[in-house]
């Protein structure tokens, strides 16, 4: 079973990155990772379906446009059952707090920890697919 992770950010060489560092779980064909640039164009995505569904979503929270959080807020009232990831540059304890209190499931600082993402997002695939 392929499972889609949604991907948001605005920089641009996120996608070769995140590419490259889960090749062997997209080759393996565990994953399908999908990318959107911005909130507004995320949440289209997820509107018009993706292939496969997204199961997890990455988001970063400074974005130009939609904020992270305001793409957070907005994901919960449609897809509350979408666990969500928050990224950020800055780990500050206000943006933490904002984001969990939203509904965030786990909030990662950049220059993002590739290994300590792998285990979060494993779990939380565990997690989703066992409920």
């Amino acid at each position: 079973m392929t499972l889609g992770i949604l991907v948001v950010d605005d920089e641009p060489d996120i996608e070769d990155l995140f590419r490259q560092r889960f090749r062997a779980e997209l080759r393996r064909g565990e994953l399908a990772l999908h990318f959107a640039s911005s909130a507004e164009e995320a949440l289209e995505s997820l509107n018009t379906g993706l292939q496969p569904e997204a199961v997890l979503v990455l988001s970063d929270i400074n974005m130009p446009g939609m904020s992270g959080l305001d793409f957070l807020q907005r994901l919960r009232a449609d897809a509350p059952q979408v666990p969500v990831i928050m990224v950020t540059a800055y780990g500050d304890i206000e943006n933490r707090r904002r984001a969990l209190d939203i509904g965030a499931t786990e909030l990662v600082t950049k220059p993002v920890d590739f290994v300590a993402l792998k285990k979060l997002v494993q779990n939380v695939i565990v997690q989703k697919t066992a409920a």
